[in-house]
């Protein structure tokens, strides 16, 4: 039996803290979706936490250990959050857009700096290691992340709960004109 998916996922990028998890999370329940964190996703099928994955084996070898888990998910009817460094993966990127429909979640930089904190805690990829600035790893993403989109959502000064609402409203608003 071969299991066809439709493209009726829908994707959220950004920059870190941008609320793609938590954004992820209300809007899967809002649509009656299910919900999968691919930074969750990464550490049970590593068995270790993002840092210590980012420590052990560099900023590109995360992101291998990344791509593979993201060009692997299978799902249907299904939000999912990537983590923010996704679109450095062009093969995953390219599965995930397949899969569905790719919403970026858009910050300002000041926005992100502000609600980020500690960048190593959360486990935030700087691609060039410890040389590499928030503003340099802000401004390398965000073409990559307009380039992926299919929807850009702007999150800047809103709550989280606003942005799925914005989400939602988007989503709903998308589907009506396609029936």
């Amino acid at each position: 039996m071969v299991l066809t998916l439709t493209p009726d996922n829908l994707i959220l990028i950004g920059m870190p803290s941008a609320g793609k998890s938590t954004v992820g999370v209300v809007l899967a329940k809002m649509l009656g979706m299910d919900f999968l964190d691919g930074d969750l996703l990464i550490q049970r099928q590593e068995g270790a936490t993002l840092p210590q994955l980012i420590d052990a084996l560099g900023p590109e070898g995360f992101l291998a250990v990344e791509n593979r888990a993201l060009s692997g998910i299978a799902c249907e009817h299904t939000v999912i959050a990537t983590g923010g460094s996704a679109v450095y993966s062009e093969e995953a990127m390219a599965h995930l857009k397949e899969l569905g429909r790719i919403i970026y979640l858009r910050v300002s930089y000041d926005e992100m700096a502000k609600r980020l904190g500690d960048i190593h805690q959360r486990g935030v990829v700087m691609r060039k290691g410890a040389g590499m600035s928030l503003r340099d790893m802000y401004e390398e993403r965000l073409p990559l992340y307009e380039a992926w989109a299919d929807v850009t959502v702007d999150a800047d000064g809103i709550t989280l709960a606003e942005a799925a609402h914005r989400v939602f409203a988007l989503v709903k608003e998308d589907d009506l004109q396609h029936e």
